[in-house]
Parts: C-alpha cells; structure tokens; sequence
C-alpha cells in the first residue's frame, strides 16, 4: 500500500541482505582467522610514535580493515572518512561501535600509509594459506605474467625536469625565507622565466631556437641550484628560537638536500642530450624529481611506460599466489627460476603445471623447470620448442596455453576495479604497499565470493 509519507521512523534499522554486505561479512570471517596480522600493523602504525598518551587513535584492526575497503572500493580518503562515519555495513565491518564517531582523513591516510609492504605481503601469505585450508586454492597448477603499474607521474622531457627543478627550489625556498629568520643567502624566483623557455623549447620549429632556449633555461637552473647550496650551508649550523623553526630547518635542509641531487642529475643528462647529443642509457636517466625510483619500461620495443615491471603468479581459483615488484626491466626470461622458486617457498612444493608468457621461453628456462619436478611446462610462445619437449602431450599444452589467458583478464580486473593501473602514493616504499594491498584486497574478495557461491 503506497502512503503520501513516513510518519515515524521504525525503531530499529532492518539488517541488510543485500550480496555486497554478505561479502564483506565473509571477508570479516576470514580476517577473523588469522589474527596475527594485527601485531605486525601495530608495529608499523606505531614505528615512530615516541610517546604513548592522549587521544585513543585507530585500532591496528580498524586501520587494516579501513585500508581494504579503500583499495576495494577506489574511495578517496575523505570519501572513506565519510563512508565509515555513515555506513552501517563498513562500521561493522571496521568494529567501529555506534557510540564513537568515524576517523577524519589525515589520520586515515596516515595509518593506512604506514602499513609496510612487508606486512602486506604476510597478509597475502595467510590469506593464501586460508584458501588451501579451505581447499579453494592447491597452488598445483599456477599462470605466470608480467605487468607494468605506472607511477604518478607526468610524461618526462628535459625541459619539464628542468622546469620542475626550478619551481620545487622557488617554492622551498620561498618558505624558508618565510619562515625561518636570521639566513642571509640571497634568492631570485626565476620561475616565470623557466615556465616561459619550457614552453618555448616545446613550440620550437628550429633546432638553433630549441638550443638557445635549453641554454637558458640550463643556466636559470643552475643559478637556482647555487641558491639551494647556499641555503643548505646555512641551515645546517642553523639554530632556530622556537623548537617549531628547528623542525621546519631540519624537513627544508633533507628535502633541499634530495633535490639538489636530483636536479644535478637533471642538468647532466641534458647537457649530455641535447647539447652533446649523447645517447643517455635508461638506468642512468631522472624522469621525474618526484618520483626517482620510477624506471623506464619498454615493452615490446614499441610502448614505453613510466613505472615498475611487476611479475605476478596467478591459481586456478584466480588468486594472486605471489607478486613480486621489479628494479630495472629485467628481461622476463630471467624472472622464470626466482618466481617458481618463491612457490615452493610458500607451498612447500613446486607446481605440477605452469603456463608462462611467451616471454619466459627458452631452453634453459624449460630444462630448469623440469629438474624441479615439475611435470607440465607450457611458454604460450615456444620460440624454438616443441610442444612435446614443454608437456606431457599437445593436448595438455593447448589447455595450459588457454589457461595461461586467464591472467590477463585478472590482470585486467586488478587494474579496473583495485586502481592497480597507476600508483597513486609517493615514494618507492610506498609503491610496494600500494601494489600489495590491491592484491590483498582483491583476494579477500575473491575467496569471500567462493565461500559465498
């Protein structure tokens, strides 16, 4: 029967069935198995904490449970500070009773953050652990492929570098002026200039022009990078009246430190391009002051990404058994013993069957798969193997082939759903968590939904 409208609320909120809330109430169950993983996040939520009174903070519990429907749901942290103050689905699942109020954005950020990927990958080993107790996973036939997950980042050429140099110097330095009295180095802003020879070099239709305008902008980065040394020689005997001056001197001095590096390194490798024409090698290369441990990635000799090269190991279940998050770009064909290996390490076992990209084939590679018993080895591109020397029969190689295939559309999951397509933190210890609490998230997920079938 319709009514114009409610004239009391009912008392008591109905319990929902709706299958996302039963999912989450299965992957509270499973984070309820295992405990043990809430010491080692009180570890590193409280790594730096010196003193141990004032406001009752965030649980170890609440801030493992927070940051998996973070990565699940690709919320922001305000959007989650606000989802876990109003849902009553993700308040149950965080234990966060009626009486208290939700956690604000910084300090959901800040916990969160300081998960290491240490801990994550732990997280990851039970939940595995759980799914053989389970008998969702047996880690008996396993896909293995490569991935690139891309920093965050703009596209580097030289003269952005340059002109990043340029403005992160103006705008430290600009603050220590501000803030801290008493430092008599002198500063120019030449932000606007760099900006305007940036611009420039990129509208240039003439190679001299393009030259002329890198040789000024090199030069207004190295006046900028003298203002910095100037500015680090004093604040390292720099003794401030107020304990607050001598914590903004000591962030100003490390952060002017790192990008004085950076940013020597910036002018090298252009002078070394552009002016030399010398052909720099990917290892030696800056592509961003922001983000120095991005590598330079390319694939297939045509495709060049910003990044790091990730190496995952894939179940029959759809699980992420093992990740490993690569320095440099290794060719893959070297990656095959290290990944197999790391499965025996968590299983106790080799597999029975693997299914590589083409990539990882060669002959050595085969030969050395076969010597650790493993019975079935499938590289869906044999390059030079035959599918008889790879399996017991062809039969069993088209299905292993076919089962390798599998990855990708995980692959492509984790990068749609778990924003696993880009990084979105800072720093390279920070990129490590980022890639494994998607895949943490994106298991939990996977074997509530089995459970749940």
């Amino acid at each position: 029967m319709h009514k114009k409208s409610q004239k009391q609320l009912p008392l008591m909120e109905p319990s929902s069935n709706h299958p996302r809330v039963r999912e989450w109430q299965q992957i509270s169950k499973i984070l309820d198995q295992c405990p043990g993983i809430y010491n080692m996040v009180l570890r590193d939520i409280t790594r730096t904490v010196k003193y141990d009174f004032g406001a009752h903070g965030m649980t170890a519990e609440q801030v493992t449970r927070a940051a998996i429907i973070k990565r699940t749901e690709g919320y922001s942290y305000e959007k989650l500070s606000f989802h876990l103050d109003d849902s009553k689905c993700y308040r149950e699942f965080c234990k966060i009773g009626f009486a208290l109020k939700g956690f604000g954005k910084s300090a959901l950020c800040n916990n969160i953050k300081a998960i290491s990927p240490k801990t994550w990958k732990y997280i990851n080993d039970l939940a595995v652990d759980y799914a053989e107790e389970e008998k969702i996973e047996k880690g008996r036939k396993v896909r293995i492929d490569c991935t690139v997950v891309l920093s965050n980042i703009h596209d580097p050429t030289d003269s952005s570098l340059l002109y990043d140099s340029v403005r992160v110097f103006a705008r430290i330095l600009s603050k220590v002026k501000e803030e801290l009295s008493g430092l008599k180095f002198s500063f120019q802003d030449h932000t606007k200039r760099a900006k305007r020879r940036a611009l420039g070099i990129l509208n240039a239709k003439k190679e001299k022009d393009r030259n002329n305008k890198y040789l000024d902008l090199l030069k207004v980065t190295r006046k900028t990078i003298g203002y910095a040394k100037a500015a680090i020689c004093e604040l390292e005997t720099y003794n401030g009246d107020r304990l607050m001056q001598a914590a903004s001197a000591r962030g100003c001095l490390n952060e002017l430190k790192q990008y004085v590096e950076l940013a020597l390194r910036v002018v090298d490798q252009t002078e070394r391009r552009i002016l030399n024409e010398e052909t720099v090698p990917a290892s030696e290369k800056v592509v961003s002051i922001f983000e120095p441990h991005t590598d330079i990635i390319v694939k297939d000799r045509r495709d060049t990404f910003y990044g790091h090269k990730v190496c995952l190991t894939g179940g029959a279940s759809n699980l992420i058994l093992d990740c490993v998050i690569l320095e440099g770009n290794p060719a893959d064909s070297t990656l095959c013993d290290q990944m197999l290996d790391r499965q025996k390490e968590i299983y106790g076992r080799y597999p029975l069957k693997v299914s590589l990209d083409g990539g990882f084939a060669s002959k050595k590679n085969l030969k050395s798969a076969k010597g650790k018993g493993i019975k079935d080895v499938c590289f869906s591109k044999g390059k030079g193997l035959q599918a008889e020397d790879m399996c017991r029969s062809s039969y069993v190689y088209k299905a292993l082939r076919n089962f390798r295939a599998g990855i990708e559309a995980g692959i492509s999951w984790l990068k749609r759903s778990f924003e696993l397509g880009q990084c979105l933190w800072k720093g390279f210890t920070s990129f490590k968590s980022y890639v494994w609490s998607g895949i943490v998230s994106a298991n939990l997920l996977t074997i509530a939904r089995k459970q749940l079938a």
